[in-house]
This record gives C-alpha cells, sequence and structure tokens, in this order.
C-alpha cells in the first residue's frame, strides 16, 4: 500500500477489506491453505495459526439473512446470532464457505444452542467457556479447551503442533496486536486526530487482512503519519469526547458510531470486542505457552464472566487515558449478558469517574435511525 495515498482513501480500503478478502481467501484455498472461522475473541488465535491456518472473523453485522434465520430461529434472539446463522445456512458468506473448521465458544446460551444447528452443514469444534475467570478449576477447564482445540485442529488438518510453531504464532500474533492498538491508541490525541468512523474502519477491517506481516507493516505507517500529521497541526475541531463499551461495533451498528458523530461528538475508543477488550494485552512469550495463553484470553472483559472486574479495570483506564467526557454502552438486543451487566457499568462509571452514562439497545436494522439521533444528540447536549 502506497504511503502518498491520502489517509482518507487509506481509511476506505481498510473498510473494504471483507469484501476485497473474499478473493483473497479464494487464493488461499487454491494453494491448500486451511481456513478456520471464528465467532469470538476468547478463540486462541495463535492455536490454528501454529498449524499454518489462517483465521477469519464470520461474525455478520447486517440484517440480510436475519428473515431465513428466523425460519429456524427465534424472533426474539440477538441479531448477532441469527444474522451469523443465517449467513452460514445461506452460503452468503464466502468466509464460511470456504472455512475448513468453525471455532464456537459458550459465551451465551443463544450461541450454544446455534452451533448445533450449524453443525448439521458445517464442521463444527465448540469450545466450554469457564463461568469465571478468578478460580484454579476455571483456568485448568480452559487450558484443557485449548488443548482439546489443538488436537481438534492436528486432526482436521492433518498436523502436529509443536512447541515452536505456537511460540512464532504468539510472536506473530502480539506484534499484529502491538500495531493495531498503536493505530487505535491514536484516539487519545487530544483534539482528535481522525474520527471514530475512520477508527473503525479500521480496526474492523483489520480482521479481513490476512497476510499478518504486510498489515503490521501498513498500520504502523498508518500510525507515524497520522502522529506527524497530528503534530504539524492537522486536527479534528474540538468535541465532547465518546467511549463505546459494550456489544460487538462493526457493520450495521455503525450506525452508532455515526449518529454520535452527527451530532456533535467525536468517538474516540471501543472498549468492547472490536477494539481495546480484545487487542490490550498480549499472550507473555517466556514461560509455559500453555499459562502464557491461558494469562491472556481468561483476561478479556467478557459480561459472560462473573465477576466481570476485568472490564471495569479495563474501562477505567481507558476513561483516563481517552480523556472520555462521556460513556455510551452499545447493547444488541436480546444480548442479555450486556443488558443485565449495564447497571454495573452505570454505577462504575457515574461513581468512579463522575462522567455521563448511557445505554442504548439496538439491532442490524435502520427502523431506529431517527430515534437514536434524537437520544445522542439530547445526550451530548447534555455534555
Amino acid at each position: 500500500m502506497s504511503l502518498i495515498t491520502e489517509l482518507p482513501a487509506l481509511f476506505d480500503q481498510f473498510s473494504e477489506a471483507r469484501q476485497k478478502g473474499f478473493l483473497t481467501v479464494m487464493e488461499l484455498k487454491d494453494r491448500g491453505i486451511p481456513l478456520v472461522g471464528t465467532y469470538c475473541t476468547f478463540m486462541p488465535q495463535e492455536i490454528p495459526m501454529a498449524a499454518g491456518a489462517v483465521v477469519v472473523s464470520l461474525c455478520s453485522t447486517s440484517d440480510e439473512t436475519i428473515e431465513e434465520a428466523e425460519k429456524d430461529l427465534p424472533r426474539n434472539l440477538c441479531p448477532l446470532i441469527k444474522s451469523s446463522y443465517g449467513f452460514g445456512k445461506t452460503d452468503k458468506c464466502p468466509y464460511f464457505y470456504f472455512s475448513d473448521l468453525v471455532v464456537g465458544e459458550t459465551t451465551c446460551d443463544g450461541k450454544k444452542k446455534m452451533y448445533e444447528y450449524m453443525a448439521d452443514f458445517k464442521p463444527v469444534h465448540v469450545m466450554q467457556l469457564p463461568n469465571s475467570a478468578d478460580d484454579a478449576a476455571s483456568r485448568a477447564l480452559w487450558k484443557a479447551e485449548m488443548r482439546r482445540l489443538q488436537q481438534a485442529v492436528e486432526a482436521r488438518f492433518g498436523t502436529t503442533i509443536d512447541e515452536s510453531a505456537l511460540r512464532d504464532a504468539i510472536v506473530l500474533k502480539n506484534r499484529e496486536r502491538r500495531a493495531l492498538a498503536d493505530f487505535y491508541r491514536l484516539g487519545q490525541l487530544n483534539p482528535p486526530a481522525l474520527s471514530g468512523v475512520d477508527l473503525l474502519k479500521v480496526v474492523y477491517g483489520a480482521t479481513f487482512r490476512f497476510d499478518k506481516e504486510a498489515l503490521i507493516a501498513e498500520l504502523n505507517a498508518m500510525t507515524t503519519r497520522v502522529k506527524a500529521e497530528w503534530q504539524a497541526g492537522k486536527r479534528l475541531d474540538p468535541r465532547p469526547r465518546i467511549l463505546i463499551t459494550g456489544c460487538p461495533i462493526g457493520g450495521a451498528a455503525e450506525k452508532v458510531v455515526r449518529a454520535i458523530e452527527d451530532n456533535g461528538g467525536w468517538v474516540v475508543g471501543y472498549e468492547n470486542c472490536t477494539g481495546a477488550k480484545a487487542t490490550e494485552r498480549n499472550v507473555a512469550e517466556t514461560g509455559d505457552v500453555w499459562d502464557a495463553l491461558a494469562d491472556k484470553y481468561l483476561a478479556i472483559g467478557c459480561s459472560c464472566l462473573s465477576p466481570n472486574t476485568q472490564r471495569l479495570t479495563l474501562l477505567s483506564q481507558m476513561v483516563e487515558e481517552y480523556q472520555a467526557d462521556g460513556v455510551i454502552d452499545v447493547i444488541l438486543q436480546a444480548c442479555h449478558t450486556y443488558a443485565v451487566e449495564s447497571l454495573a457499568i452505570k454505577r462504575h462509571v457515574r461513581q468512579q469517574h463522575n462522567i455521563p452514562y448511557m445505554a442504548i439497545e439496538t439491532d442490524y436494522s435502520t427502523s431506529d435511525i431517527g430515534q437514536l439521533s434524537t437520544r445522542v444528540a439530547a445526550f451530548i447536549e447534555m455534555l
């Protein structure tokens, strides 16, 4: 990617990465490279990477196939689950179609049952996630589940994952995380260097860039360039700074970010799975490899864990580092764990940081855009 390209065009290229990646996946398949599809940041990507596989995110973020999914699934189910199942069932997602193995995880009851149905038309391996991250039994379970994933990958692809390959995968994945974190931490600049929409284009689009060395180089180059332009005086106008937490953001859910920025705010950071939750912590590159992987992945502050102190810790860190004026909690309809946890997040943000908080419940349709705009405008005006 040429460094002389204008930054907005670079951001748009990342925005288009999901569509362009379809051709790349076909080329990978022609070269005999296995593809592993995943739905969650809990899946330790280093394990299939050590087997020579490419990992791709399968979470679907549009309502295109929800009608078809509702022929099998309840209407009052999370749109992410319905969309994901629908794209798989209808073969409208090339990433799902070309995946040799889909790895699921038990982050919610709806996804657990979805994987059962999905196994009727796709090889699926489900990792049993513990309900807690703090006790020895939970840690032992997760280490055993990672070993079971290793065995499933080895059996599926007829290969052996040795410790050396696993350590190499850890180092490469850590380099990718650091490059991505360095980029999204540009949101800490005040006034902002770029909009939350542009931040999201890159962070979300990066999941569909499969040449990791090229991706790392591109991210580092963009980060350096944005910082240089900001230091030279190229800055956005000062506005209230919003930190987003909650469910994954991307695709149709981007409407929340646009509503914030169309009504006088800037989204400066993403605590959710699309952003810092998955990337902020790396895997230790020394010591026992399975302990290191367990440390990293059990530190993810997902609402499926109880107690979820990791989320509060990261949220506090980001409120301070990103100088947030307010926090908006984005909750997908029928995502019960995040909906129930919103009370704890509201209390934490207001009591510990004394800044405003608002919860938004939404889905992948466009029917609530007007209501979103009205609510967000009132929230930002209050700031």
